[in-house]
């Protein structure tokens, strides 16, 4: 976190170029517009796209801590607690935990579009409470119903 000073400029009148700074120190620390002091600290943050913005101060800043997601799949849902800042890789790695489906048969949807395992919870938008679409792949799937009826037929014909 980067710390900046931020000056306002009060209308005061005191002389530019005099010797005497102090009248400068003293109106500089008189309140002035409503009662507001005039030397009031900003904290700012550097965005992942490199971008120097005025950090906010309500609540949690976006990508920091801890969030829940509620994970829904065809039948069932569930409550995740993950970081923000986290991929949908790691998701689905504690998914794979909660549902028993390894990760590699995991399709996770964001606002409608399948999210690779490389991109972070909160570059792509995942708040507090958002829901994310959980389905299996169709061609594991179906490799899996594949492989049953081989077994099936297999124990038959022997």
């Amino acid at each position: 976190m980067i710390k900046l000073r931020s000056k306002r400029f009060c209308r005061g009148s005191f002389k530019l170029g005099g010797s005497n700074s102090n009248s400068v120190k003293e109106a500089a620390a008189r309140p002035s517009y409503g009662g507001i002091n005039n030397t009031t600290e900003i904290k700012w943050e550097l965005r992942p796209g490199g971008m120097l913005v005025q950090k906010r101060e309500t609540g949690e800043s976006e990508g920091e801590g801890a969030i829940t997601i509620r994970v829904s799949t065809v039948s069932q849902w569930h409550d995740i607690s993950i970081e923000a800042t986290s991929t949908f890789g790691e998701l689905k790695m504690i998914l794979s935990l909660v549902t028993g489906m390894e990760p590699r048969e995991q399709r996770l949807l964001f606002k409608g579009k399948e999210r690779e395992d490389n991109e972070f919870l909160h570059m792509v938008g995942v708040r507090d409470k958002d829901k994310v679409l959980l389905l299996e792949d169709p061609a594991i799937k179906e490799m899996k119903l594949h492989g049953l009826r081989g077994t099936a037929y297999r124990t038959i014909s022997v």
